[in-house]
């Protein structure tokens, strides 16, 4: 029997098999106007055809918990009462296909108000329609503008819009919440010696560089229905103390690990475990289950279920990665880009249970 079409219980929530859609931007909501970062018929169209593919959960996209969070003008947003109608469409239609519905609450700290990507993701000048930025210190990331450095006052803003962004996710119906703390975006930018230079209760030793993230968490846990489950997305390292050759302080495995059993500690079910982010020429070395150590590890050293991600492609390696007991599931991201129902075909090489809707199941049964 297959492992990874078996079910995972996270709190009272059963997630119907392991194979999960990673929240990927698509910089396709309206930029400008009442209808700034609500989803549009191109996001009901992507995320419910990929819970009709036999995912057992889909993630929103990182979805932004006030506008100066957004990576790009046209990204999702859920600071309003118009967003949350948008996102109650999409999520009716995740969960219509028997998909948990996931949503990962982010803000972009210093790495916002960029171009779509295939634009450059070059920095949007507040002329232009962009904004100034945030972050922990006055530090920029690579080329773009630097950031101003948050008062004490501003954190604390940030976590009750967190919550309220949490809130508004349970109202639209999500069933999972992740708080995105990867890729040097905000949270992840105030754990990462790389970016944080504070001196205050919010900079210099790692329990202090950890206590925005963990506030953060603490308000969405108070927030969150005690039978649903949160997630934590982590960028596990910055890539620079791997390198010999890289003299630059960064985050590392052995913090994650320290990150993991405080997250664990104030509620988090399960750990998302990415890498990466911080700056932008570290040495990455790409391929395939090249960040599933980095789940392994804190999966092993705390006991906190783990998702793994990054060039996951095959269903057998899927499978490998959470029958051996290195995660408890995986996230796949342009993956299903490439092939929208890679679930069901996992399903059929391993031989697991296949959810087609049953508009679909019954043309494919008479194919057969």
């Amino acid at each position: 029997m297959s492992t990874l079409f078996t079910p995972l219980v996270l709190r009272s929530l059963e997630i119907p098999n392991r194979a999960w859609m990673s929240p990927m931007c698509m910089y396709s909501a309206e930029s400008q106007g009442p209808d700034t970062g609500v989803p549009t018929d191109f996001h009901l169209a992507h995320l419910s055809d990929r819970a009709a593919g036999g995912l057992g959960m889909v993630m929103v996209e990182a979805t932004a918990v006030r506008p100066d969070g957004r990576i790009s003008p046209w990204d999702l947003g859920l600071w309003n009462a118009r967003q949350e109608a948008g996102l109650a469409r999409v999520v009716s239609a995740i969960r219509s296909h028997g998909a948990v519905a996931a949503i990962q609450l982010a803000h972009a700290g210093r790495k916002a108000s960029v171009d779509k990507p295939w634009l450059g993701s070059r920095p949007v000048a507040p002329a232009d329609g962009g904004w100034a930025t945030v972050g922990p210190s006055a530090e920029p990331f690579h080329d773009h503008p630097a950031p101003t450095a948050l008062t004490v006052e501003e954190i604390g803003q940030l976590v009750r819009d967190f919550a309220a962004a949490a809130e508004r996710s349970l109202a639209a119906g999500f069933q999972v919440v992740e708080v995105h703390g990867a890729h040097g975006y905000l949270l992840n930018s105030f754990l990462s010696p790389a970016a944080n230079h504070r001196t205050d209760a919010y900079g210099g030793s790692l329990e202090n560089r950890m206590r925005f993230p963990l506030e953060v968490v603490d308000a969405v846990r108070a927030v969150w229905p005690e039978h649903l489950p949160v997630l934590f997305r982590t960028s596990a390292t910055d890539w620079l103390s791997e390198n010999a050759d890289d003299a630059r302080e960064g985050w590392t495995a052995e913090d994650t690990v320290r990150l993991a059993k405080e997250l664990q500690a104030r509620g988090v079910d399960l750990l998302d475990v990415s890498t990466g982010g911080m700056v932008h020429d570290a040495s990455i070395p790409a391929a395939p289950d090249y960040q599933v150590p980095f789940a392994e590890r804190v999966r092993q050293e705390t006991g906190l279920p783990t998702a793994a991600v990054g060039l996951i492609l095959e269903p057998a390696q899927a499978e490998e990665i959470v029958a051996s007991g290195r995660a408890d599931a995986v996230f796949l991201g342009r993956q299903l880009l490439r092939e929208p129902y890679w679930a069901h075909r996992a399903a059929e090489e391993l031989g697991g249970a296949s959810r087609w809707p049953d508009q679909y199941g019954y043309a494919v049964a008479r194919r057969r």
